[in-house]
């Protein structure tokens, strides 16, 4: 392809929406309104970085008040899976699952119906494209194209319909007063690593690949998606953190590295305000 896939945004599970709002404000970012995805039944407000991409605080209508009836994102995929539901619900749904924090991630394609048709050629099994769309607060429909693949492991595609400075937050919305500018890196958890890998190469093609020792008793590696390093990280030791992740929340993003010109603030953000999202601020190289 002439150009290449690169991360569109992260999404984050909050029980509270105007709770986590107020949350990430006091962590210093900037949080607009999103809108409402009436077909799923959630509603979102949005953090837009700097380098184009953002992220996405959700909130269900309704899922489980009882952390005891949450669980794996997969359990839930699986039974509306063979309930007929469609591929989108489906992936959507499974974020209501966990307790609050990183569920998911996206990719923004250059031309999602031709890279859909090259995955599946190499073997990867992703759905698509296929409609998505919620309605601002100011009552602006926003439209999308979506790339669904079948396990969590693997990032999905959204592509812009209508224009992109609709859906993403830009200028202003997206200068933070804690000097973040931009995804560094996300760190996924997997059952499989080399399952996973094939898939990424699958929808990617040849990326850039180092070996990643960062977690004590996995195996790991990182790929290159643009700007953005995408470490995959699975257990190979009982006590492996990357297994309690798997157990409690099932496949996709544990941890999230924002870059952040601010020297002082450099470290994890605190859980609470951050509603479950392992974030932590690295050092933006100017």
């Amino acid at each position: 392809m002439d150009e290449a896939c690169r991360v569109d945004h992260v999404v984050i599970l909050v029980d509270d929406l105007a709770a986590a709002v107020e949350g990430y404000r006091k962590l210093g970012f900037t949080v607009v309104p999103g809108g409402r995805h009436e077909a799923w039944g959630t509603h979102n407000a949005l953090i837009g970085l700097a380098d184009g991409s953002y992220l996405e605080l959700i909130a269900f209508d309704d899922r489980p008040a009882d952390p005891a009836q949450r669980g794996r994102k997969e359990a839930r995929f699986d039974a509306l899976r063979t309930d007929g539901r469609s591929p989108v619900e489906c992936r959507v749904m499974g974020w209501g699952s966990p307790a609050e924090g990183l569920v998911d991630f996206a990719l923004l394609p250059p031309a999602i119906e031709k890279d859909l048709a090259r995955a599946v050629e190499h073997g990867l099994v992703i759905d698509g494209p296929l409609p998505g769309a919620r309605k601002r607060t100011d009552g602006q429909d926003v439209r999308w194209q979506l790339g669904i693949p079948s396990t969590y492991d693997v990032p999905f595609l959204c592509g812009d319909v209508t224009d992109r400075s609709l859906r993403v937050p830009a200028g202003k919305a997206a200068e933070h007063a804690n000097g973040v500018s931009g995804i560094d890196r996300i760190t996924v958890a997997v059952g499989d690593l080399d399952a996973s890998a094939m898939r990424y190469r699958a929808l990617l093609g040849d990326l850039p690949v180092e070996v990643d020792f960062r977690w004590p008793e996995t195996r790991a590696v990182a790929f290159r998606i643009g700007t953005v390093t995408v470490a995959l990280v699975a257990p190979v030791g009982v006590s492996s953190p990357v297994r309690d992740v798997l157990a409690r929340r099932g496949e996709g993003p544990m941890g999230l590295d924002l870059r952040c010109t601010r020297q002082d603030l450099v470290g994890p953000l605190a859980l609470v305000p951050a509603h479950g999202a392992e974030i932590g601020l690295v050092r933006a190289v100017v």
